[in-house]
């Protein structure tokens, strides 16, 4: 154990059988900080995770997504017995259910977002106080969050005990922004009374710190912004890729395949390519998260490619694993995430980059202060096809600078967005405030 290292409990949320970024980044600083000698129990809620590396959370699920539901549409179930309550929480129960929830939108979420905020005044008072017993019992120096919608239960637990509370926030403004007007203002009201009683903020770029402190309405002084981290980014690739002349020009997608995500833009942008002289014949190979509800739009962005005669010029892969989607990086010459929303994370440029791959995104949210990190990508403006295609088209045209980026890139994320670097920046964020609770 490395000096001064505080016992850490993470409170993860589990993304419902998807491969969520969030979470994923949960286990790998997890698992980081471990190796590093800081003793971190990371506990899932609602869900168990879904990664492709070494799940190191801990078999029991706390506020399980079951009960979560449950009382709040049948309140006296929080009145059974908790042993009875605890079985719904069985990893396998929350599993199965959690396969059904991602088929369908209830018009009530946000409702049932804004009472989970509410903690001990929520629906789900029995299933937090739960928590707070179990955190208690867990005996932890520092506690940190990865999101504020699992935090209802700091007030409650900071009401009977001062131990300080870090949150990571990585997509909080995003979810206001699926809720109704006035949801998202009562939503918003609960999040900026749980953020009052947290004791600092880890983000991953100045733009989120300075938009989160605003909308929370939190003294900037309390973000501390880390580096995003990919675990052994060096794994991705053994050797700078080659670039094979044969093959056709070919872009690659890799992140869920929805609006937010901008789908439809790189598929537009695509198109546009395809127009241009030297990528007549280019490629697009994606791969992510398609759940039900997006099946709709998939569906017309796939007629929108058959009415332009590219059908056999698309591949796509399901749901990749880590091995798959090293394959597919492997096949692509450039790679593009276009997100409409401003992405505070971005976990999937680093994985392009480790590979060796360059990549164009979005002049908005954390990309441009993770390039200027990492290099190896090139800046478009938002939610403009014909400038990524512009960008997409002079990357694919010019091998000499494909290669001198994506070796830029590759080298920029081992030097500074490992795992290891947002574990060692996040750990000096928990000694700090474990400090400041230990000082006269």
């Amino acid at each position: 154990m490395t000096p001064d290292a505080p016992r850490v409990v993470s409170i993860t949320a589990g993304g419902a059988g998807m491969f969520c970024g969030s979470c994923m980044r949960d286990n790998a600083l997890a698992a980081a900080a471990r190796r590093l000698g800081v003793p971190v129990m990371l506990v899932p809620t609602f869900t168990p995770i879904r990664t492709d590396e070494e799940d190191v959370t801990s078999e029991q699920v706390w506020l399980g997504g079951v009960n979560v539901y449950l009382e709040e549409t049948w309140p006296w179930i929080g009145r059974l017995p908790r042993p009875l309550r605890r079985l719904l929480d069985h990893p396998r129960l929350l599993r199965a259910v959690s396969k059904m929830a991602l088929q369908t939108r209830r018009d009530d979420d946000g409702k049932l977002a804004i009472s989970l905020l509410r903690g001990l005044a929520g629906r789900q008072a029995p299933a937090t106080r739960d928590l707070i017993d179990n955190l208690l019992a867990s005996e932890p120096e520092v506690v940190n969050v990865s999101n504020l919608l699992v935090a209802g239960f700091v007030p409650g637990f900071k009401d009977r005990v001062e131990i300080p509370v870090v949150a990571t926030l990585q997509g909080d403004d995003i979810f206001l922004d699926t809720l109704s007007a006035s949801d998202r203002r009562d939503a918003l009201a609960e999040m900026r009374r749980i953020a009052s009683r947290i004791d600092a903020f880890v983000v991953f770029s100045r733009d989120y710190a300075d938009r989160m402190a605003t909308l929370l309405e939190i003294p900037r002084e309390r973000f501390h912004i880390v580096p995003l981290g990919l675990s052994a980014p060096e794994t991705f690739f053994d050797a700078e890729p080659a670039i094979d002349p044969d093959r056709p020009p070919t872009v690659g997608y890799l992140a869920r395949i929805c609006p937010e995500k901008g789908f439809h833009r790189l598929v537009e942008a695509f198109l546009l390519l395809r127009r241009n002289p030297g990528t007549e014949q280019a490629r697009l190979v994606f791969g992510g998260w398609l759940g039900a509800l997006d099946r709709e739009f998939f569906d017309k962005q796939m007629t929108t490619i058959d009415d332009a005669g590219a059908s056999a010029a698309i591949t796509h892969l399901e749901l990749p694993d880590r091995d798959s989607k090293i394959r597919l990086l492997r096949e692509i010459d450039v790679f593009s995430v276009p997100t409409t929303y401003r992405e505070p994370k971005g976990l999937y440029v680093l994985e392009a980059l480790a590979a060796g791959i360059p990549v164009v995104q979005p002049e908005h949210g954390a990309f441009p202060e993770l390039l200027a990190s990492t290099g190896g990508g090139v800046l478009v403006p938002p939610d403009e096809s014909h400038a990524l295609a512009d960008a997409l088209h002079q990357l694919l045209i010019d091998p000499e600078q494909r290669r001198r980026l994506g070796k830029e890139g590759r080298m920029g994320v081992n030097a500074h967005q490992t795992a290891e670097a947002m574990a060692r920046a996040t750990i000096d964020v928990w000694r700090q405030v474990g400090r400041s609770y230990s000082e006269p």
